[in-house]
């Protein structure tokens, strides 16, 4: 039977990784100090999205990066979130994610995803039309090559006959999984396959997915003994003040939104509807949450609770904002809600 979602939140964090600006050597190096700090400060995971030909993400290859994080950290999870299996053969994929669980000590976190801007995957000549199948084929042998032994597999894109398997990942069967999903559909995907979820949006519609989670989630009877985790993705500055923490999250958000909107404006797609287009907006739409100690812990534990949520996605680098900002952040949600009411 499978565990009941854990009673108590939980605490990550997510990070594009996105252009800050200074060098790249000089930017891995500082997210790699946080990394550091996020496994002393008791953080559960440390996701990294793969973005592709844009500063939107300046890890390409998230499984490289992670393996440094691995050897800097020992406790810290880790993963990407998600691995783009539209774009890479899964056997690869597979391959890749087996070595960074044992790198990391039996600590990796596979996030699944077809990637969510065409154009990042046309770089690399796989037509947008040919995705969805394309990621299907590739999640379903990814998943069947877990079981071990030898691996068969006939699809449209992908023929596999008689692989031997050398490799297996650590932690058995395999490894967490993740989506990032804003459909109920696919929550209720996820719930039948013992995936962990993360959203992005206003609580109350994050609500309609954790919603159809837990819904499916009940009528559904395995042997995955894995919690589930339905994550809340929030980007966080705390500030000495109300004034300060503005002053510091305002030009970070324009350089993050410069950065998101790069391949969007090369090529002349129209930006996604629900992407705020100011700092103002992103308040409002609650993608950013930002002020005092006190005030960010009251506005998360609520938009926590509305939106059904059990574990915080906490983005506390991204554009600009400098590593002492990041890390004041992280270090005040470990004092004012992971040690009150994780």
């Amino acid at each position: 039977m499978r565990k009941a979602l854990p009673s108590k939140l939980a605490f990550g964090i997510f990070d594009h990784l996105d252009d800050d600006g200074s060098a790249i050597g000089r930017q891995y190096a500082d997210r790699l100090e946080l990394a550091e700090a996020y496994d002393r400060l008791g953080f559960y995971a440390y996701h990294l999205a793969e973005h592709h030909c844009s500063p939107h993400g300046r890890g390409p290859s998230p499984n490289l990066f992670l393996s440094s994080v691995a050897q800097r950290t020992r406790n810290l999870r880790l993963g990407p979130l998600v691995m783009l299996l539209s774009l890479c053969h899964p056997l690869r994929a597979f391959e890749e994610i087996c070595m960074l669980d044992h790198l990391s000590g039996g600590r990796a976190e596979l996030g699944m995803g077809r990637g969510s801007l065409p154009t990042e995957l046309g770089y690399f000549g796989i037509d947008a039309d040919a995705v969805p199948e394309r990621y299907l084929e590739a999640s379903e042998i990814l998943m069947e090559a877990m079981k071990g032994g030898t691996l068969s597999y006939r699809g449209d894109h992908f023929e596999l006959s008689d692989v031997p398997l050398t490799l297996g990942p650590h932690q058995r069967p395999h490894p967490p999984t993740w989506i990032a999903t804003n459909r109920p559909e696919s929550a209720r995907w996820a719930a039948t396959n013992g995936a962990n979820v993360a959203c992005v949006g206003p609580a109350s519609f994050v609500r309609k997915i954790t919603d159809a989670f837990r819904a499916e989630e009940g009528h559904y009877t395995g042997t995955d003994e894995q919690s589930s985790f339905l994550a809340l993705l929030r980007m966080i500055v705390v500030g000495q003040s109300e004034r300060h923490a503005h002053s510091l999250a305002a030009p970070a958000f324009e350089r993050w939104l410069e950065n998101f909107k790069f391949l969007y404006d090369l090529n002349a797609i129209p930006v996604p509807s629900n992407l705020p287009l100011t700092f103002e907006a992103a308040l409002e739409s609650e993608l950013c949450v930002v002020g005092t100690a006190r005030s960010v812990r009251r506005t998360l534990l609520d938009q926590l609770e509305d939106a059904g949520a059990n574990y915080l996605l906490c983005q506390v680098a991204f554009g600009d904002l400098p590593v002492d900002a990041s890390l004041y952040t992280a270090t005040t949600i470990q004092s004012e809600l992971m040690d009150r009411v994780g």
